[in-house]
């Protein structure tokens, strides 16, 4: 009873029942939720905190963002109050501001996944180099939203796709299923330690994910681990670059990297017949990429 106690009175407040109604629509970050909500950060965080050790909302990481979702159902006894905030008057028109940011986060995701990560030109080819391949198992590490598992699983024999955004597999499993594909597992793991057996795949396929990871010596590490001797791994990077925005908008860790240095660590990892291959920037992008194909040793 006095825990019912405490998270009414917490909800007595008018900033924290708005914040409540928002993330029962989606999930969101502090920074998203000062822009909608129109408080300074400070008494934003200081509200999910307090509303977080009720238990009333629950915070997750995705893509170097702390997210926070509302962790309450109509099971709860507090759910009665939540309901008429969801129901009542908007008059700061947050829905509104709310429906604009969530549209400006799609056109950024589609942005990035169609212009500043030049593997979807995998497309153009990737079916016809299936009929001149053995039926593979394959590795896509942090698939996204499943766009290159796809098509590598069309002519793979089995694909894992490996993400740590639970809402970016969620919407792979959905583009697997339709285009009726059944031949790709998915994993929600940490690519700096994988739960999956030494030397048991032929190829791994690093898509522009190295520079979303903390270590990215780590995370070729397990590619090298979980590559039978013989199997091939293709990275696909970002040369360096100076467009320090992609760290906060996109969630980037590292402004690309120099491809000599990929390729030290590779051969450093048992890697040889590495092969590098560059391109020009994509129109008017201010972005350059790099392949590096390598086969481990055996």
């Amino acid at each position: 009873m006095e825990h019912l106690s405490q998270s009414f009175r917490a909800l007595g407040d008018p900033t924290r029942l708005r914040i409540l109604r928002l993330l029962s629509e989606a999930p969101l970050n502090v920074t998203e939720l000062v822009s909608v909500v129109g408080v300074a950060q400070p008494s934003v965080s200081h509200h999910l905190s307090r509303l977080r050790r009720l238990g009333l909302v629950r915070e997750e990481r995705q893509s170097g963002f702390t997210y926070y979702s509302l962790a309450v159902d109509a099971k709860d006894a507090r759910w009665p109050l939540i309901q008429l905030a969801r129901e009542g008057d908007d008059g700061s028109g947050d829905r509104a501001r709310l429906t604009d940011l969530l549209r400006e986060r799609e056109d950024r995701q589609a942005l990035n996944e169609r212009l500043l990560e030049p593997g979807q030109s995998w497309f153009l080819w990737a079916s016809a180099l299936g009929s001149l391949l053995p039926p593979l198992v394959a590795a896509d590490f942090g698939c996204g939203t499943g766009a290159l598992s796809v098509e590598i699983a069309r002519w793979a024999r089995r694909v894992i796709a490996i993400d740590r955004s639970r809402e970016a597999l969620d919407q792979a499993k959905e583009r697997a299923e339709r285009e009726g594909l059944a031949n790709i597992q998915f994993l929600r793991q940490d690519l700096h330690r994988l739960s999956l057996a030494d030397a048991e795949l032929d190829l791994v396929v690093i898509s522009q994910s190295l520079h979303h990871v903390q270590e990215p010596p780590a995370v070729l590490r397990e590619a090298a681990r979980i590559l039978k001797p013989g199997g091939r791994l293709i990275v696909l990077e970002l040369m360096p670059h100076d467009e320090n925005w992609v760290l906060e908008q996109l969630g980037h860790r590292h402004l690309g990297f120099e491809p000599a240095d990929l390729e030290r660590i590779l051969k450093d990892l048992a890697f040889d017949r590495v092969v590098r291959v560059s391109h020009d920037r994509f129109g008017g992008s201010p972005f350059r990429v790099f392949m590096l194909n390598a086969e481990k040793k055996a």
